[in-house]
């Protein structure tokens, strides 16, 4: 049951995050509460140790308290803020976390090059409204696509999916 769990709610939580923000520029909080009460039930199941579930906690927070900075000057969306700090609980202080934030800067950076040249070049008439909705010039980035591919990405090689896979929980 926890190898399941580790291999379906954390990519489904990303790609969940990735395709709303797509559609309707929001990350619902109910993702972050899963990956939250997701990777608390699993790190109690495989037996992690309190001082490192409290690291993991510990990383969030930080994560949590700086990206609410950033929302806060109008620099990212909420959504954003919080599925970063989520994901962020996920990776712990590893190096797993410094490549999602590297991937997810990347990944994002991508997006929004792509996004900022498409609206340049095509108007918003095509008759599909998130379509429409994203062509818009005064519209944000759904930032939320690059983080939660920079999410697959980094957990596809992670200790979790090791660990799934192996069948050692």
């Amino acid at each position: 049951m926890i190898p399941a769990v580790i291999l379906v709610v954390f990519p489904f939580a990303m790609a969940y995050a990735a395709f709303s923000d797509l559609v309707s520029m929001t990350i619902a909080n109910r993702v972050s509460v899963v990956l939250v009460l997701a990777f608390t039930a699993v790190a109690l199941a495989i037996g992690m140790p309190l001082a490192d579930i409290a690291q993991h906690f510990g990383v969030a927070a930080i994560c949590l308290v700086v990206t609410f900075g950033c929302f806060a000057l109008g620099w990212m969306g909420g959504g954003d803020a919080k599925l970063i700090a989520a994901t962020a609980l996920w990776f712990g202080p590893t190096t797993a976390l410094v490549e999602y934030f590297l991937w997810g800067s990347v990944f994002g950076g991508i997006l929004t090059l792509g996004l900022l040249a498409v609206r340049g070049t095509m108007a918003p008439v095509t008759g599909v409204d998130f379509f429409d909705h994203l062509l818009q010039s005064d519209t944000g980035i759904p930032y939320g696509i690059g983080l939660g591919a920079a999410g697959l990405f980094v957990y596809s090689s992670s200790d979790w999916v090791a660990l799934a896979v192996r069948g050692v929980v």
